[in-house]
């Protein structure tokens, strides 16, 4: 077993975010118009704008005034959209924990959704967890698998990396990571041996 394990949260530990529908309801935005603008607008986000910079821009493209009480009701809804862990996922991680297992979170996520993780019971798991809005990186940059081996004190090929995107497990290969992408919890334990 690798000396870390460490996992990627959107679409990994958790379903796709189920807020778009309301998200767009409260805007009074179409949902159909409001999620490409909500996809592509957030790697700033991402990477530690902050949540009315964010809101601030979707409003701008579509149209709609955001003050900072809309701006914290959207961000209050998108963080709940993205805080479902499937069952599976909270099996591998406690099953793991239990077996002493140096778990990580690796996550391209903005400042408030990553101190929201921090507050959950389930996070207590994880050794470390770090993400790209406090880093103000993300992945795939090279940048953010380097600040996350110093985090752990590890060499790359002490870390398995699991993430859902392609890019992110090419970028953290191109380190020198051992990257799978994650297709389900039983194919990870399969990976893990």
């Amino acid at each position: 077993m690798s000396h870390w394990i460490v996992f990627d949260y959107g679409e990994v530990l958790c379903t796709r975010t189920t807020a778009v529908p309301k998200l767009a309801a409260v805007t009074g935005v179409p949902a159909e118009d409001f999620e490409p603008v909500y996809w592509e607008l957030r790697e700033p986000y991402d990477r530690g704008s902050t949540d009315l910079a964010y809101w601030t821009a979707i409003g701008e493209r579509l149209g709609v005034q955001v003050d900072e009480a809309l701006s914290a009701e959207l961000t209050a809804l998108d963080v709940a959209g993205w805080s479902h862990l499937t069952t599976e996922a909270l099996d591998l991680l406690e099953s793991l924990a239990e077996a002493g297992a140096s778990l990580a979170l690796l996550s391209n996520a903005s400042v408030t959704f990553g101190a929201w993780v921090r507050e959950q019971e389930w996070a207590k798991l994880f050794r470390h967890t770090m993400f790209s809005g406090d880093v103000r990186c993300a992945k795939p940059d090279a940048e953010i698998y380097r600040l996350l081996l110093a985090q752990l004190g590890a060499e790359p090929g002490e870390c398995l990396f699991f993430d859902d995107r392609a890019s992110n497990v090419d970028g953290a290969r191109a380190v020198g990571l051992r990257a799978h992408v994650w297709n389900g919890a039983e194919a990870a334990r399969a990976a893990l041996g």
